[in-house]
């Protein structure tokens, strides 16, 4: 089995907020009555990690006997951070002004991301003592 065929089986959930993400991040965002709700897209970034986090979580350790907290901190945290920083460097960079790069949309995916880590950890502990 390939890797990519491997990430596709044993992480599906994940792989559909992944590309969910990269198509929201990109799209124009029409106007809501939420858009007058302050902070309302940095408290929508914080949520699309937090459950990307939460998703990629559970499915590692719902199809890993012995899950390992390495795991968790590499693929829960580090990657999607590194994600939403490619993205708010993509965005400000290659969507002619539709869209743009803040910082504190980047920090905005480290809390989401965090908070994630958080509970994933605290998952794995749970199963390892199960």
């Amino acid at each position: 089995m390939n890797k990519l065929q491997h990430i596709l089986t044993k992480h599906p959930f994940s792989c559909i907020i992944v590309i969910a993400t990269w198509i929201l991040c990109f799209m124009n965002i029409p106007e809501t009555p939420l858009s007058n709700v302050r902070f309302i897209d940095k408290w929508t970034h914080s949520l699309i990690y937090l459950v990307l986090g939460l998703s990629l979580s559970i499915e590692y350790i719902r199809t890993t006997k012995h899950p390992s907290p390495k795991f968790i901190i590499i693929w829960v945290w580090l990657l999607p951070i590194l994600m939403g920083g490619l993205i708010e460097i993509l965005q400000s960079n290659c969507t002619n002004g539709n869209r743009s790069g803040e910082w504190l949309d980047f920090f905005a995916d480290a809390i989401g991301s965090t908070i994630a880590l958080v509970i994933g950890i605290l998952l794995v502990c749970y199963r390892a003592k199960a």
